[in-house]
């Protein structure tokens, strides 16, 4: 007897395709697999699928004949080249009005791109961020798709099923927008992960080294930290990873070499920035200390020779522990004000209708960065959906300028020890560039227009009306054009 037609197919049986189709059949789905490696396929259904409700595809045709129309079929593997590639697979097999689902880290520019080619063709196409790593994909993650619109009424009642919910009840998964939306949503989560990642680390670098706080003691900084303002997965977890020992007694911690990796999200999200003109100093700074911090070798040659003894710190400790709080919270603030900057952005170049304390509301649970912190934003944007900064909003603007002194203790503390923190200080540069009536790049207007004839706006004139000065009394007259970052 032939098995039921499934209600969603998956492609891809790592770890976080296995536990995704978990996911979906334990909310009552029946799931069809299929992995390229078909003894993947064979193992899952005869492990831990075993007695669940799945269909095993040995070939792609098995797979699209074992679905119910209009096919909906998930892709959880590689991003790059073998998305391409199950996609020219697949579309001979599909009929109109069926649905690709990419679950990967794909570039939205190659979701853009695809979407378009599947539409063409007569299919549907969805790119899907997905974050809350393998826990979150078995037990519910944050879930941001994007693409064709009409593909959003299929797959919502799956997605909203097996997603992350907020405390209060709802479900962190909603529509994202046209089609690559969900994954340049998932790229900014993923910046923003960088940079509290980076501040996180920043803040225990200066109660170690600045404090000389031990681990125990920096485990309950945390953990009171976590029943407070900043309470969040990313404190959560560094509360554990303090207090975590080996059998041996080891604080594991302390055993890991300092060299972080990165998979490329966070550098992509920096040259989107950098594309769209907007100042995402924090996230830089956080993609930029990764780099530093891999060239391992280099630094310890260098610490050999650049030595510093540093002031030394004689004040009050539990005062400073506060200020990095302070510091920690407003920065974090910051973040997220340049990443709603880039999004708002990125919505008007490629035309997307984004829903921006939606997003908040999505980020809320399941996900890397979910904090109470979000609730917040999701208010700011209820107050007012047409938010230009988050600095803006009576809430934010209050809770940044009222951390004002401990943030710029705390970051003096850091720089009068020689220890580096470059988020949390580039997030206070930025803090009082923007709050800057004026700022000192009428200097590099007139250098510009000195060596370059760049041209300048002047302050008794209208804007967009240009001037230039023959510094030199033999520069000419002639202008060169310019065009804004």
């Amino acid at each position: 007897m032939a098995a039921p037609l499934a209600d969603i197919g998956l492609i891809g049986l790592a770890v976080m395709g296995e536990n995704f189709a978990l996911n979906m059949e334990s909310k009552g789905f029946r799931v069809a697999v299929y992995n390229r490696t078909v003894e993947r396929v064979e193992e899952f259904i005869a492990g831990r699928a075993r007695g669940k409700n799945f269909n095993g595809a040995r070939t792609p045709q098995e797979l699209v004949a074992s679905l119910a129309r209009p096919r909906k079929i998930m892709m959880l593997i590689k991003a790059g080249p073998p998305v391409d590639a199950v996609i020219d697979e697949l579309l001979p097999l599909l009929d109109p009005g069926d649905i690709l689902i990419d679950g990967g880290n794909s570039l939205f520019t190659d979701t853009i791109r695809r979407t378009r080619r599947v539409e063409e063709a007569g299919m549907l196409y969805v790119g899907s961020g997905i974050s809350g790593g393998e826990e979150g994909a078995l037990t519910g993650p944050s879930l941001m798709p994007g693409g064709s619109a009409a593909a959003w009424p299929h797959i919502k009642p799956i997605f909203q099923a097996v997603c992350a919910r907020t405390p209060d009840g709802e479900p962190c998964c909603d529509w994202m927008g046209e089609d690559g939306a969900g994954h340049f949503v998932k790229m900014i989560h993923n910046g923003i992960e960088y940079g509290d990642m980076q501040l996180i680390a920043e803040t225990y670098d200066v109660m170690k080294r600045v404090l000389g706080l031990n681990n125990q003691q920096m485990h309950d900084v945390f953990a009171q930290w976590n029943a407070g303002e900043l309470d969040s997965y990313l404190i959560e977890i560094t509360r554990d990873i303090l207090a975590y020992r080996s059998k041996e007694g080891e604080h594991v911690i302390d055993a890991i070499v300092d060299a972080a990796g990165q998979k490329g999200t966070g550098k992509w999200t920096v040259i989107e920035a950098l594309q769209e003109g907007i100042p995402l100093t924090l996230i830089g700074e956080a993609v930029f200390a990764r780099a530093l911090s891999s060239m391992k070798e280099e630094r310890v040659a260098a610490s050999k020779k650049l030595g510093y003894a540093g002031s030394g710190f004689t004040g009050d400790r539990a005062a400073l522990v506060d200020d990095l709080r302070q510091a920690l919270y407003a920065s974090k603030i910051i973040s997220y004000a340049q990443g709603y900057q880039l999004l708002r952005a990125a919505a008007q170049t490629y035309k997307w209708n984004l829903n921006y304390g939606g997003i908040a509301l999505v980020w809320r649970g399941g996900c890397i960065i979910r904090s109470a912190f979000l609730g917040d934003i999701k208010k700011a944007f209820d107050r007012d959906v047409g938010l230009v900064n988050l600095l803006m909003d009576p809430f934010f603007r209050d809770a940044v300028t009222s951390r004002q002194g401990g943030w710029r203790r705390a970051v003096v503390a850091a720089v009068q020890s020689g220890v580096p923190v470059p988020c949390l200080s580039s997030a206070l540069a930025w803090f009082d560039g923007y709050r800057s009536q004026r700022l000192p790049a009428n200097m590099i207007q007139a250098q510009r227009d000195f060596f370059g004839a760049h041209t300048y706006e002047r302050v008794d004139q209208p804007r967009g009306k240009f001037f230039h000065t023959n510094w030199t009394g033999h520069g000419g007259s002639t202008t060169s054009g310019s065009y804004g970052a």
